[in-house]
């Protein structure tokens, strides 16, 4: 296992960077933050009827339509190799544990958000309500933020943490444009699109680069990126026309395209040296999501402090008791089982994990325009997932009293 890149710590000031100025701009100008956010330069049928910017072009859904997919690719490419690399973290059985934990802490995070709305909510607020999504996801970028503040550099409790985190996100969203499609029609065959996309990228690009006697011609042909970039223009589409969020548009490519043959880690700046197609991808976005996370904490981080509500509560109570409690209970019970948790950690690390993944941010963010009313009630969520992110500062203060143990560098990660 190799250090994580340090554009992680980027993205993170960067989106607080953005949350901070948006937040500074709602509650002194209101007006003027959401006339810029909401401001429709043109109106188009077409991109209505096919939900690519719902619900209609803005800044905001530019940014949460168009851009955010290059980073969900980035995270989906990362947990990809660790799936399928023969030495990646999540090959085989190492994936049952942290699956196992990130289901435990959705399921009671989920059955908890329906018990405290059912006590402290109204029935009219929760009428047609589909809340209990909201606190599915985990923010990769400022988990590891925090993360690397309290186990250090190269603690492999980092390793778990950005596998949990991202599996968190990615299975969230699912579940959320599933649940709650994108103008509540879910659409199933508008996604051959992706598929097709995926089918003409492996036999046209990927499978000629494994011909025994490929001329060094046409491996660089194969090998080009651009046409990558038309067919990730065709996944988007079809998977935003199918409902669900655009934000997964570009991940039904990953199968298809050519990857590296070594895991070095989530992240590890040691895949810069990497020049397979999706590493090369991979490269390049590194960089331009640094801006693109900035512009998502402007458009969608602004938390308004005249909003808090019953739902703020709920929203905190979800992700700061439920998510971890039940992260913690399924591995309680893995280790009553006699079952290892990942890297071997022990269970005071594993309660940082579960703690740190109580912070709801990017992702979450992106199931408010369905999951709930909007107006008072999507405001108040918005805020309690904003303060979820005081998670971080508190639990690295409680590491100053309870430090996590030391790695065990005699049993290296596998990862």
């Amino acid at each position: 296992m190799t250090p994580a890149s340090p554009y992680l710590r980027h993205y993170a000031k960067a989106m607080l960077a953005g949350a901070t100025i948006a937040t500074a701009a709602v509650n002194i100008a209101p007006e003027v933050y959401y006339d810029a956010i909401e401001w429709h330069p043109f109106d188009s049928a077409l991109l209505d009827s096919l939900h690519l910017f719902h619900p209609g072009l803005t800044l905001a859904t530019l940014v949460s339509s168009l851009l955010i997919p290059m980073f969900v690719l980035l995270i989906g490419k990362e947990i990809w190799e660790a799936l399928v690399l023969a030495r990646g973290g999540l090959h085989g059985k190492l994936a049952i544990a942290p699956l196992s934990m990130v289901l435990g802490g959705m399921l009671v995070a989920a059955l908890l958000w329906q018990v405290l709305t059912g006590l402290i909510e109204t029935a009219e607020e929760a009428t047609d309500a589909v809340g209990w999504v909201m606190p599915f996801g985990s923010d990769v970028v400022l988990a590891f933020f925090f993360g690397r503040m309290i186990f250090g550099k190269s603690h492999p409790a980092l390793q778990v943490l950005l596998f949990m985190c991202i599996l968190d996100g990615l299975i969230g969203l699912v579940v959320s444009g599933l649940v709650t499609p994108i103008g509540f029609n879910l659409r199933p065959l508008w996604l051959l699109l992706p598929v097709a996309a995926a089918g003409i990228g492996y036999v046209t690009l990927t499978r000629p680069l494994h011909a025994p006697n490929l001329l060094e011609r046409d491996r660089r042909r194969a090998g080009q990126i651009w046409p990558w970039l038309v067919l990730g223009l065709v996944s988007w589409v079809g998977v935003s026309a199918a409902g669900l969020p655009p934000a997964l548009g570009l991940l039904p490519l990953l199968p298809a395209m050519p990857h590296g043959d070594h895991s070095f880690g989530m992240f590890a700046e040691a895949e810069g040296f990497l020049t397979d197609p999706l590493n090369r991808v991979s490269h390049f976005l590194m960089a331009p999501v640094t801006l693109i996370l900035f512009l998502f904490g402007l458009t969608h981080g602004a938390m308004d402090f005249g909003a808090f509500g019953p739902t703020t509560w709920v929203t905190l109570g979800a992700l700061w008791l439920g998510k971890p409690l039940g992260i913690l209970a399924v591995a309680a019970t893995l280790m009553a089982l006699g079952l290892s948790l990942p890297d071997k950690l022990k269970l005071r690390e594993m309660a940082y994990v579960a703690g740190l993944m109580g912070i709801g941010f990017t992702l979450p963010l992106m199931a408010l325009e369905t999951a709930l009313p909007g107006g008072a009630m999507q405001e108040a969520a918005r805020l309690g997932l904003g303060l979820s992110l005081l998670a971080g500062p508190v639990l690295f203060l409680l590491s100053r009293r309870v430090p996590p143990k030391a790695p065990l560098w005699s049993k290296p990660s596998r990862q």
